[in-house]
């Protein structure tokens, strides 16, 4: 007599969902988690010590820099954690994730001026996560 062990979840996320969608769902959860972190140095780097970014007087949506270094720490502190709660396996940080990637790449484009090759960068990672958090289905 042979007992069989139920399938669990492994780590939140279940193992009967194609490896394809296990390695996007975590792919988009690693990429939040160093998204969010990156972010909050960012942001440090901004409300200490603001002459390290250009600064675009004649841009149209010309910010103070230390409001741009509140928005990216409120930002990053919640893209990190909505990462740990994708790779968790909860539905709420999947549409989370989706809402804070899209307002981070709003932030991120308004932001150009100030820094326009990590903004690009971020954008285009941001587009990336919201990919693989829209592609990802649960069965």
């Amino acid at each position: 007599m042979s007992t069989q062990i139920p399938s669990q979840p492994v780590g939140g996320i279940d193992d009967r969902v194609s490896p394809w969608a296990v390695g996007l769902a975590v792919f988009a959860a690693a990429m939040m988690i160093i998204n969010g972190i990156i972010q909050v140095f960012v942001a440090i780097s901004a409300l200490f010590n603001d002459q390290i970014y250009v600064a675009a007087p004649q841009y149209v949506y010309s910010f103070d820099l230390t409001t741009w270094g509140w928005v990216h720490l409120l930002l990053g502190a919640l893209i990190a954690i909505a990462g740990f709660a994708v790779l968790r396996g909860q539905t709420w940080g999947r549409v989370v994730g989706i809402t804070l990637a899209s307002l981070s790449i709003i932030a991120n484009f308004l932001f150009l001026p100030h820094y326009p090759i990590w903004s690009i960068l971020v954008i285009a990672l941001d587009v990336a996560v919201i990919w693989a958090l829209a592609v990802y289905q649960r069965d």
